[in-house]
């Protein structure tokens, strides 16, 4: 284990492993895949990484994007409509005010 450990050190001097490149990857890659702040950073919670930045985006123009592409337009919708994109959005990872925002 000894051998292990030392190797990994190795390899974050070298820079090889960051957890910060690393972060900062599999936020963008799942940004780009339509995901929420809030399922990002349970899921990066899950492996790890515990200090993160996502203010570098714009997540309520994303919740906005994303149900726009998945739902089309907003006008005309009653209310089982809107409650169902809004749980759609949630499951996505969004808080509630950028599903708010989205509509």
């Amino acid at each position: 284990i000894e051998v292990v450990n030392n190797s990994i050190s190795k390899l974050v001097q070298q820079n090889y492993q960051s957890d910060d490149r690393f972060s900062e990857d599999f936020i963008l890659m799942r940004f780009n895949q339509g995901k929420g702040p809030v399922k990002i950073s349970s899921e990066l919670k899950m492996r790890g990484i515990a200090a993160f930045d996502l203010s570098p985006f714009d997540w309520f123009e994303l919740a906005k994007e994303i149900r726009q592409k998945k739902f089309g337009d907003a006008s005309s919708l009653d209310f089982k409509e809107i409650a169902k994109q809004k749980r759609f959005l949630q499951s996505r990872g969004f808080t509630l005010d950028q599903i708010n925002q989205a509509f």
